[in-house]
């Protein structure tokens, strides 16, 4: 008998060998065909995750540039495989992990936390808007969604409704219910609101570009969603109030408890202050860099290293994140893979096939059918980042070849504004929701009929947005 770990190690290696002795499709090169069966099994790899994820990006692209599949010649193949290293939207979000770091080490992002429980925390409603804000303010510094809203707020937020003996297994609809429901959805809204809130929207825009020369910025990106995603994010507390109400409606321990937790941790420490100002400066360099000359990855790594040479965090820390690293490889791997994709002919063709039975439509319905695709396609994803490299690549070339120039930069802005949208959508959607869900707040069934209808609303939003902007 096969054990669950070997299966998961199985059926990505299985997946390319059916696919690679399939007959190449009318009008794919051999080695297109043989390139997309690596491909492929390495996404099953990252859905089943049966080794880290970084050392399963690592062996697809070596095994590609190993065999030939991409490049015609040894030093081609080369080039390629180390492409995505020195991309520099990957640079970035090494230095962004840093930054989070920065935050949870030096207790800048515990003491936002508290600080909100502290004034809004007086109701259910309070405590719901002190969780979403928390959040709110840690997300343009923290491109972990896991990070920010499972590592700094959940330990936070998950002691609230335990005061009022509302736990998993007794009265979880008293007050836990609701403080989870609303971390989650808060996140996801958050997680697209700014580019570097979420790791695979970064890669998202690194794809674009490559995939079609369209350049996003950080300010065009919050200047463009935050039309919808501000309305959004004030709404969802409110939202879940009405239709996940907890049964307790005042919380006035809440605001004690986090009084007393902050006297804990005492006056707000200079590393607090320098970590505030170091993420302000970095912000501020991100939104107005490109006025002045100033590159966003650039700014970034300028940032990381004040953050070394004031001691909000040692070099060790930066040598010895396991996160940041596995992060930087897995992410550079990814990008070769897609762009090999489009490298060996495969998305040209794939698109152009798929493109057919597009042919005819208007051009704003074909872009919001993709948009709506895009977004419900996620169900058959556990991993953002997953779903993020299986699937822009191959909607932008569908998109390319059915729409106006014009429209392809609104287009992308919707795609990949939806990456953390869509994390609501299912108990596995993204990062933070297992931890979460794992909470024992919200039974399975729950969470996906509330998924379907906060993803309804997120991707109306997303539909209206659409239609402002095209």
């Amino acid at each position: 008998m096969f054990s669950s770990s070997k299966i998961k190690m199985i059926l990505p290696l299985l997946v390319i060998l059916i696919v690679a002795i399939l007959p190449t499709p009318e009008g794919l090169s051999v080695n297109a065909h043989y390139f997309f069966a690596v491909f492929l099994g390495v996404i099953v790899g990252l859905i089943l995750e049966p080794i880290p994820a970084a050392l399963i990006g690592l062996t697809g692209v070596a095994v590609s540039a190993t065999f030939g599949l991409v490049g015609e010649t040894a030093k081609a193949s080369r080039d390629w495989a180390l492409s995505g290293f020195s991309n520099g939207v990957i640079w970035l979000i090494f230095a962004a992990f840093m930054f989070a770091l920065g935050y949870k080490k030096s207790g800048l992002g515990k003491r936002i936390a508290l600080l909100l429980v502290k004034y809004l925390g007086k109701t259910s409603l309070g405590l719901g808007y002190a969780v979403a804000f928390a959040d709110g303010i840690l997300a343009p510094f923290m491109p972990s969604n896991t990070a920010r809203s499972a590592g700094t707020i959940f330990p936070i937020a998950i002691n609230i409704p335990q005061m009022f003996e509302s736990t998993p297994q007794k009265d979880p609809r008293k007050l836990g219910s609701y403080i989870s429901w609303v971390a989650i959805a808060a996140t996801c809204v958050t997680s697209s609101m700014f580019l570097t809130a979420l790791a695979p929207n970064l890669l998202a825009v690194s794809l674009v570009e490559k995939s079609t020369n369209i350049v996003i910025s950080w300010g065009q990106w919050f200047g463009t969603l935050a039309i919808i995603m501000i309305p959004l994010f004030l709404l969802v507390p409110f939202l879940a109030y009405i239709v996940y109400p907890p049964e307790q409606k005042h919380s006035p321990e809440a605001p004690a408890w986090a009084k007393k937790e902050l006297d804990i941790m005492g006056p707000i420490s200079k590393k607090e202050l320098l970590m505030l100002g170091l993420g302000i400066l970095a912000l501020v360099m991100w939104i107005f860099g490109s006025s002045i000359g100033v590159n966003g990855t650039t700014a970034a790594i300028f940032v990381l290293c004040l953050l070394v040479l004031t001691d909000v965090i040692t070099w060790e820390d930066v040598i010895t994140n396991k996160a940041a690293i596995n992060v930087f490889i897995w992410f550079a791997t990814l990008v070769a893979m897609a762009s090999g994709l489009k490298k060996v002919g495969f998305l040209k063709w794939a698109s152009g096939l798929i493109s057919g039975g597009l042919v005819g439509l208007d051009p704003v319905t074909i872009v919001i059918m993709l948009l709506v695709l895009f977004f419900v396609f996620h169900y058959f994803f556990a991993s953002v980042t997953a779903h993020t490299v299986a699937l822009l690549p191959l909607f932008l070339g569908v998109a390319t070849n059915l729409i106006p120039a014009s429209m392809m930069e609104p287009l992308a802005l919707l795609l990949v504004g939806s990456l953390g949208l869509m994390g609501i959508i299912t108990p596995y959607a993204t990062g933070p929701s297992p931890i979460w869900y794992g909470a024992g707040y919200i039974s399975q069934a729950t969470w996906w009929k509330l998924g379907f209808i906060f993803g309804a609303v997120y991707l109306s939003a997303l539909v209206l947005l659409g239609f402002m902007i095209l």
